[in-house]
């Protein structure tokens, strides 16, 4: 059949669940859940047009805008060597090139194209101050003209710490991706992780090796083939294909093609065999989780009004004491948290003190020997250059040393996240078993897929280029004086400081890098498990209002609303029903 017409029976099911989420938007609405309507609208007009997302995901500066913009034929999404996608970008058909942004709080507004580098870059838009909650690009492309959506990512390990957290917040809304690598360096730990992520929920992952035209054959045969047994690996499935391309060229229509159509055929084939599929099962997705929300919220208001208004009062009183016992005992799990802080701070502060007492006395006689080659002119220009060895002998012992422990850090930091998951929902487990039913909704409600760094990594070479070059007058004399007497012992002292100063500040990298991390990743979950326990005491007192205003209105009111209750309880739980097959 036609993929322009699909099946009558797949027809029937998209309406199925189209309705579905457009009669749970009421429901939403009935009872004040404006968050919950509006998802089940958006979600609803996303299966109605047959909209489906295929995420652009990877490490910064893979190229994943470029690319984008080479699958469109269109130069709209600002790419450039510094961090630019801040916030996940959405990429659909539309008639005309046009863009609209939503910012937090607001509608969605159109702004000129060549604004949008205002909202989405982190020069012009730094740690999103803007508070940009949505990016919607619409473009003229055939390839996105029967529902596939692209989504332009934040590269993981960009320049600030929403990055990271914004791109895999928009995990749970992806029906396929395209995983954009490179040759040099290959696929690395926080990538493989997030892949990992992605490939428990969608079945269609299309990975891509791009810059074919910066590298080798050689190169990229070594990176393909890595690639392809470290995904297999970790995603315990086959790893059919990698796409080598070089999205730069693509756009610029010039080089040889590699794989480029291979990977717009599969696009296509996409678009043709799934594309309806996806978007369904993605507003079957929502559709249970939006009716396990609004069940909670049914289910707690007819409970209100069915017990006295005194009872629910004593609950919610009752409540609130745990509540406020359960903020007082957070301190317990803060000793946790802090414990494990210490624990790898003290781990890396330890192989930093090995690192450096094992390349101290290397290092230092590698200087010595480069220092004593320098040829003796005067001095100003002697100490730029011994300055410049210990630039040139600190870089090439800390940086392999700093990538050998940004490996080991995020693994380090990933099983710290999932002991800090564990120990937030242990919590949560205690509390309900306080005797509240209210409670009961808290165990295990944290998510526990957090992996990979949350901010930004700082693992580079600092090299103090500025303490290479005399800062004053008086500094350039005095080298002046030392050149003209020999006495170039001196400034060679002072390059062996500066290289011992280079390799220490430099290997403190790791251990502050790391310590930030947990630290973040400690504070998002706390404020997680307080507006858990927020939550839990809103619906309770809002439930316990309603039931007040009923019974004021008498027995025929309170009927009535228990009746509108029940029968909203019966079609939240038929919605949950998995459909069949």
């Amino acid at each position: 059949m036609n993929a322009d017409f699909p099946a009558p029976a797949a027809v029937t099911k998209d309406v199925a669940v189209e309705s579905s989420l457009a009669r749970l938007a009421e429901l939403a609405a009935e009872f004040g859940a404006e968050d919950i309507g509006e998802d089940a609208r958006s979600l609803a007009e996303r299966v109605s047009e047959g909209r489906f997302y295929v995420a652009c995901v990877g490490q910064f500066k893979r190229g994943k805008s470029t690319l984008l913009n080479a699958l469109i034929s269109q130069r709209v999404l600002p790419a450039a060597v510094v961090p630019i996608t801040t916030v996940p970008t959405v990429i659909r058909y539309g008639p005309s090139v046009q863009v609209r942004v939503r910012l937090e709080a607001a509608s969605w507004k159109d702004i000129p194209v060549e604004a949008l580098e205002d909202y989405v870059s982190e020069e012009r838009n730094p740690e999103n101050r803007k508070q940009v909650t949505g990016v919607e690009v619409f473009v003229p492309s055939a390839l996105l003209a029967t529902g596939m959506c692209l989504v332009d990512t934040p590269g993981l390990g960009s320049v600030f710490s929403g990055n990271t957290a914004a791109t895999q917040a928009f995990v749970p809304h992806i029906d396929a991706a395209l995983v954009v690598l490179g040759a040099d360096p290959p696929i690395a730990g926080e990538e493989l992780a997030l892949v990992e992520q992605v490939g428990r929920q969608v079945k269609d992952l299309l990975v891509v090796l791009n810059k074919a035209d910066r590298t080798s054959d050689d190169d990229r045969e070594v990176a393909r083939s890595f690639t392809r047994r470290v995904l297999e690996g970790r995603l315990r499935r086959a790893v059919d294909t990698i796409y080598e391309i070089s999205a730069a060229e693509r756009l610029d229509d010039r080089g040889p093609a590699r794989d480029w159509e291979k990977l717009v055929s599969a696009l296509q084939g996409l678009v043709a065999e799934s594309g309806r599929a996806l978007a369904r099962s993605a507003g079957e997705r929502g559709l249970r989780r939006l009716s396990n929300r609004m069940l909670a919220i049914v289910t707690e208001e007819r409970d209100a009004l069915l017990r006295p208004i005194e009872e629910s009062e004593r609950r919610i009183q009752a409540m609130t004491r745990t509540l406020a016992d359960a903020e007082r005992s957070m301190n317990d799990l803060s000793y946790l948290f802090t414990a494990e802080q210490h624990r790898l701070s003290d781990l890396f502060l330890t192989r930093r003190k090995a690192f450096l007492a094992e390349v101290y006395g290397e290092a230092g006689n590698e200087m010595s020997q480069s220092v004593r080659n320098l040829p003796h002119r005067y001095g100003p220009a002697f100490r730029r250059q011994a300055l410049r060895c210990a630039q040139t002998v600190a870089e090439r012992f800390v940086l392999p040393w700093l990538e050998a422990e940004q490996v080991l850090a995020e693994e380090e930091y990933r099983k710290v996240a999932s002991r800090f998951i564990g120990f937030g929902n242990d919590f949560l487990k205690r509390l309900s078993e306080a005797g509240i039913p209210e409670l009961a909704r808290l165990p295990d409600a944290l998510d526990s897929a957090e992996a990979g760094f949350r901010v930004r990594s700082r693992f580079t070479f600092e090299n103090l280029i500025h303490v290479a070059r005399p800062a004053s007058p008086l500094r350039y004399l005095a080298d002046l004086f030392l050149g003209v007497f020999g006495q170039y012992v001196v400034m060679e002292r002072e390059a062996s400081a500066f290289l011992l100063h280079l390799l220490e500040m430099n290997s403190t990298r790791v251990q502050s890098d790391i310590v930030d991390r947990v630290q973040e990743s400690r504070g998002r979950l706390e404020v997680e498990i307080r507006k858990l326990l927020h939550e839990v005491g809103r619906v309770a007192q809002r439930a316990l209002d309603h039931a007040r205003t009923a019974k004021a209105a008498g027995d025929a009111a309170v009927q009535a609303t228990l009746a509108h209750l029940e029968a909203a309880e019966r079609e939240l739980r038929l919605l949950l029903i998995p459909p069949a097959n």
